[in-house]
């Protein structure tokens, strides 16, 4: 409960950034259409602060309820329109001006992408190397003969630099082929081959990690159970642990490496565990109650100590990757183009039954993403709002009723019928969207809360 503020305030603050950019989009292309705001609402129901400003008086609010907003037009639809107001109602405009006014939030949502991953590529990231682990028994990385240490050079001759473009270009490879040739080199500067099969992706629903499920693990270095950090207000400073200790032992059992404490310490939520530690040539003795956090449904034991990473291994296993600021730039679009697509053949496939719906999530599982990487930095941080920000502006692209999509699709119709839709069609197909709509979000949160409970 200790990390649920922090979590939910890094989600409010991803949620408001993409709100405020999504209607904005909409606010700036009505304007430049000439068409009057009446309200720039973020979130829904009462108004927490609301003021009116501009010459158009435009009432600008925020609402109790943060997920979503709105910007609402002058419409000769929805009220009756002055007759010198009537050239600036959005219904008068034409279905091109119509248009772009709808599609401005969604195309908002991506420039913010594109800008937060140019900054993120041009300011450079502490990134790992795409290092591999000994794969578990009989699974695919196995029987593809990787063997700990590898590092990944290139997946079917593109270029590999960091475990997370690794764990990307698998994914996105394994939507369209059965498998894929790593090239990977050993400590002794050998360089090889691995033929891995992807297919069991498509036949598990997709559900998980694509490289993880292979069998692909990151390497774990050996580290000396040392303490090098110990976090402000934690379990661990709270019994007295500090950073120099060596960690002896965790309730009697000897203790060799950081990776035998972490377990223990992960295997301990919420009850009491003894740690003897070395200080000063002295040997202290400590009880401690690790922190009972949810990761993939279960709770793990968390103390709030980090390992002392010695500069050997910190080198053997990072890299620092930075782009110059051209280069950052046709990476971004790249790097959104990719995630935007890769998002619909998701969704295509989540329809037609091969992706399993599970891989659905909703604001609990946002929320958690959005701590867990706001802890790992600001650079993690803006690649997941991001990310984020790449979603919904897909999401909203979809042909529903209701979302920007949907209103874009009455606007083909419009033209193909050479003239608009009624109010009949236009109400039913609204309650059928808002119907969709319902289902998608209870589906989610039914997720989120399998995720949380279940694992």
């Amino acid at each position: 409960m200790s990390q649920l503020p922090f979590y939910l305030g890094a989600f409010l603050v991803v949620l408001c950034v993409l709100i405020v950019v999504h209607e904005l989009g909409h606010y700036l292309a009505a304007r430049w259409c000439g068409v009057r705001v009446l309200c720039f609402s973020v979130g829904f129901g009462r108004p927490l602060w609301q003021r009116r400003l501009g010459k158009d008086g435009t009432e600008w609010a925020i609402c109790a309820f943060p997920l979503g907003g709105y910007v609402k037009m002058l419409d000769e639809r929805e009220g009756e329109v002055a007759p010198a107001e009537r050239e600036r109602a959005f219904n008068r405009q034409s279905v091109g001006k119509r248009s772009l006014i709808v599609a401005a939030g969604p195309a908002a949502n991506f420039i913010l992408a594109i800008f937060l991953y140019w900054v993120v590529f041009m300011l450079g990231s502490q990134e790992l190397r795409p290092i591999l682990g000994t794969p578990p028994l009989a699974s695919p990385a196995a029987f593809a003969g990787i063997v700990n240490g590898e590092q990944v050079r290139a997946v079917d001759g593109e270029t590999v630099a960091t475990w997370d473009d690794l764990r990307w270009i698998l994914l996105h490879k394994a939507t369209r082929q059965e498998s894929v040739e790593l090239e990977v080199i050993n400590a002794q500067h050998e360089i090889a081959l691995r033929r891995l099969p992807l297919a069991a992706a498509g036949e598990q629903g997709w559900v998980g990690d694509a490289l993880v499920g292979r069998g692909g693990r990151f390497l774990r270095p050996v580290l000396a159970p040392l303490v090098g950090k110990v976090v402000p207000a934690s379990p661990g400073e709270a019994a007295g642990i500090r950073a120099g200790d060596e960690v002896l032992a965790v309730d009697g059992e000897e203790v060799r490496t950081w990776h035998d404490f972490v377990l223990r310490v992960r295997a301990a939520a919420g009850r009491s565990v003894s740690i003897e530690l070395l200080r000063d040539g002295q040997v202290v003795a400590v009880d401690v109650v690790p922190d009972a956090l949810i990761e993939r449904g279960k709770p793990v034991g968390k103390i709030g100590v980090a390992v002392a990473e010695s500069p050997d291994t910190t080198r053997e296993v990072r890299v620092f990757v930075r782009y110059g600021f051209f280069a950052a730039g046709a990476k971004a679009l790249g790097e959104t183009w990719d995630k935007s697509v890769f998002s619909l053949v998701m969704l295509g496939k989540m329809l037609t039954g091969e992706v399993s719906w599970r891989n659905l999530s909703g604001p609990v599982t946002i929320a958690d993403y959005a701590g867990q990487s706001a802890r790992l930095g600001l650079d993690y941080y803006l690649k997941f709002m991001a990310l984020v920000s790449i979603s919904l502006g897909v999401l909203n692209l979809l042909p529903v009723p209701v979302l920007d999509g949907g209103h874009l699709m009455y606007h083909i119709v419009e033209v193909v019928r050479r003239r608009p839709l009624s109010e009949r069609a236009m109400e039913i197909s609204q309650r059928i969207g808002v119907s969709i709509l319902f289902m998608l979000m209870a589906f989610a949160f039914f997720n989120d809360m399998n995720r949380l409970f279940s694992g």
